[in-house]
């Protein structure tokens, strides 16, 4: 019997996993969010992961994209792909992993496989979602139905390294599921899988991966704080630096997005609860979460030494997403710089051509349509994101835009002209 496949949530993870195995399986896409499954059905991906004609192309496979339990009844195997966030006090917030799995043990059957692939502490699949697949269905773990996790790799907007691109990490809750797991990604990953011989080991895997360079980006800011204060060009010192064959490069900047920002607070909690404090990973997310403080600082001490007043300034933020050329503003932390100049009575306009007005995180950010060229309006200029039309910006365009003495505050390093960048 061909395996049939549901696919819950269907977002940036969820969606273009759907349409790879809609190639070679018959699949369910399901989703909560009604908006979002009407939008599918009409042939939009809003997040942009997939094209038009992909889109159609899945629907033409079969695909069928839906709001209700009744249609994945039938599957036998399940994938979960949908957000797992953090709450305020920076702790994992696993309510979409538990209310998934509450549904689909009201659908669970015999022989079923149910497989995560949202970001997770180690042990969360066995000691979180297995409990609530039992209770809502009344079956047995690894008698009855079994689990396995794939953690996701997708990186939003980028075009190259596409889910089926991308080296897979598989497990199974046994040694003969953690195969059928295995198979079932190779039949559809052009860049092959790597099984790993638990489910702890590959949720450990995928937390690690974000962590490291949460701490790595982290030390790049860091450099770029004392840099500044020596008045030494932080982006020089990178390209040099980075001549030798073993240095990092990377460069210093926001760090937002549904991944390096909240996977570390994953790894941490649970490192707590068995009573190790992870010193490195906490400072790391300091002195990431502190970078939108000292770019408004930066902005204000600009205008200060200008004389320009900063009650009721106005400041003009090029992006809002949490990274370039992508429309995704999850976690973004270019909100964080608004809020900061907000609190200095600030007047800011937004101007972000890859957003969607019409998103919920779009809500309360104070857009303009677009650029006001000639407008000689702004105090200061923030490019916040490295979005490629920002790069084309050239230091006369910035003047025309500038209230007095231009103001630049280039956070990528990636403007023709800035008085300021990180």
């Amino acid at each position: 019997m061909q395996d049939k496949i549901a696919l819950i949530g269907l977002g940036y993870v969820g969606l273009p996993l759907a349409h790879a195995f809609s190639s070679k399986y018959p699949v369910v896409g399901f989703d909560i969010n009604k908006e979002r499954v009407e939008e599918l059905n009409s042939g939009f991906d809003r997040t942009l992961e997939l094209t038009k004609k992909q889109v159609q192309e899945s629907i033409d496979n079969g695909i069928k994209y839906t709001t209700s339990l009744d249609d994945i009844k039938d599957c036998n195997i399940y994938i979960v792909t949908v957000p797992t966030p953090i709450n305020e006090d920076f702790k994992p917030d696993l309510t979409p992993l538990i209310k998934s799995s509450q549904s689909i043990g009201k659908v669970l059957k015999k022989g079923d496989i149910v497989i995560y692939e949202s970001t997770v502490y180690p042990g969360a699949t066995e000691e979180v979602c297995v409990s609530e697949l039992e209770k809502m269905s009344g079956l047995k773990f690894n008698q009855d139905f079994f689990c396995g996790y794939s953690p996701e790799r997708i990186n939003p907007g980028d075009k190259e390294h596409t889910v089926t691109k991308m080296l897979k990490i598989t497990s199974g809750s046994t040694l003969e599921i953690a195969k059928r797991v295995d198979d079932l990604y190779k039949s559809i990953i052009t860049a092959g899988t790597h099984l790993a011989p638990s489910i702890k080991v590959a949720e450990a895997a995928k937390v690690i991966e974000n962590t490291q360079r949460d701490v790595n980006i982290a030390l790049m800011n860091e450099l770029a704080m004392i840099f500044d204060r020596l008045g030494v060009d932080t982006n020089a010192v990178i390209e040099a630096a980075g001549t030798k064959w073993n240095f990092i490069k990377l460069t210093p900047g926001l760090v937002g997005g549904h991944c390096i920002g909240v996977d570390p607070y994953y790894l941490s909690y649970k490192a707590q609860e068995v009573g190790y404090t992870p010193n490195l990973i906490l400072g790391a997310r300091q002195i990431n979460n502190g970078v939108s403080k000292l770019i408004a600082d930066k902005t204000i001490k600009n205008m200060v030494k200008l004389n320009k007043k900063v009650n009721g300034a106005n400041i003009l933020v090029l992006g809002v997403t949490f990274k370039e050329n992508c429309p995704d503003m999850r976690n973004t932390k270019v909100t964080d710089i608004i809020k900061e100049l907000q609190e200095y009575e600030c007047n800011i306009d937004v101007y972000d051509y890859w957003v969607d007005k019409s998103d919920k995180e779009s809500k309360n950010i104070p857009f303009i349509d677009e650029i006001p060229y000639e407008s000689k309006k702004y105090d200061a200029i923030v490019v916040a994101v490295a979005h490629d039309k920002f790069k084309e910006l050239t230091k006369e365009q910035f003047e025309n835009l500038s209230n007095g003495e231009p103001i630049v505050i280039d956070v990528k390093g990636i403007a023709q002209y800035s008085t300021w960048k990180l």
